[in-house]
């Protein structure tokens, strides 16, 4: 498996993906080795390759959408044939009005531009969490948190709007209450099949019910997908552990597209986007900033490493079926 952390486009070096490049020290993520017996000899050419895009959104939705374009075009124009854009892709307001100001429906402007740019890349784009006038915005006043599929002619092949909602205090980082302007989601999305593999879709908050991750995975997943924007007091503690941890238990690979840093006077984000391979091992992962992270996705692995820890035939939900209850 090959994992790079690749700089922002205007500092890109000329690189060619082959195992065994030298690359400067500060852009090659040194992955640890797998164990032995779970090596794999297929050839990284032959493996699909996905771009992880970080990015630091403001509420001016243009410079936005100028941004992310750069960074999916770069992610074409290294072979990806898949690219991860965070959630709030298409901006981090200030407050809940200015986000409901500035939401629009799946049919409006700006899904229509990054439509138009999937088909000019020719790849996949994982739309991680666009802010949704759904159908019944008249009556709510309400959106959803819709994490968007697109196939490379840029047609929606899925959409799932996220079914746990961050209402919290943390201390430190101050109070975030989403269901003042968002309905969870209603349910899951059956995983997809893309060049990359069979992606389950979720958002950020996601990550913290292994529920949804163990459902997806045994609906098919090879890739569970978490497009965030994690806070600087959560994310030092739990960003990498809880990513690390979904990837371990369904036996996934794990892409995270991150927002970084600071938004606007009210808030900043966490960043280290990564992708995790079904061992645990973090493949790649952003530096500072906004830029991309590459990683190839080795399915033989996947199902190797299922066949030889084959957890999933060792559940007993008979014992345990009813976790996703409240604690009473």
């Amino acid at each position: 498996m090959l994992g790079f952390i690749i700089r922002p486009p205007h500092q890109l070096l000329s690189l060619l993906l082959c195992p065994g490049l030298r690359i400067p020290r500060p852009s090659v993520l040194c992955a640890q080795p797998r164990p032995r017996a779970m090596a794999i000899f297929s050839s990284s050419w032959e493996l699909p390759l996905v771009a992880v895009c970080q990015v630091t959104s403001t509420p001016d939705k243009q410079q936005n959408f100028k941004t992310c374009a750069e960074l999916v075009r770069e992610a074409a124009r290294l072979g990806a044939c898949l690219a991860f854009l965070p959630e709030a892709f298409d901006f981090v307001a200030r407050d809940p009005a200015e986000t409901l100001r500035l939401s629009e429906p799946l049919g409006g402007n700006l899904l229509g531009e990054y439509t138009q740019l999937a088909r000019e890349c020719g790849l996949w784009l994982s739309l991680g969490g666009f802010h949704e006038r759904g159908q019944d915005w008249e009556q709510t006043q309400k959106i959803y948190n819709c994490h968007v599929l697109l196939d490379n002619k840029g047609s929606v092949v899925a959409t799932y709007r996220k079914t746990h909602l961050c209402d919290v205090e943390i201390p430190g980082q101050g109070p975030m209450r989403e269901s003042n302007s968002t309905i969870p989601g209603p349910s899951l999305e059956s995983p997809v099949s893309t060049p990359a593999g069979k992606i389950g879709l979720a958002i950020c908050y996601d990550m913290r019910f292994p529920e949804l991750s163990l459902a997806l995975a045994q609906a098919g997943a090879e890739i569970l997908t978490y497009p965030s924007a994690f806070g600087s007091v959560t994310g030092p503690a739990h960003w990498e552990v809880l990513l690390r941890a979904r990837a371990i238990e369904t036996q996934c690979y794990v892409v995270a597209a991150a927002q970084c840093g600071r938004h606007h006077e009210k808030r900043a984000s966490y960043g280290h986007s990564m992708v995790v391979d079904p061992w645990g091992t973090v493949v790649a992962r952003c530096s500072e900033g906004p830029g991309l992270c590459l990683a190839r996705i080795d399915l033989s692995y996947l199902r190797q490493l299922r066949q030889q820890l084959p957890v999933f035939q060792h559940r007993r939900p008979d014992l345990y079926g009813s976790l996703g209850h409240p604690r009473s």
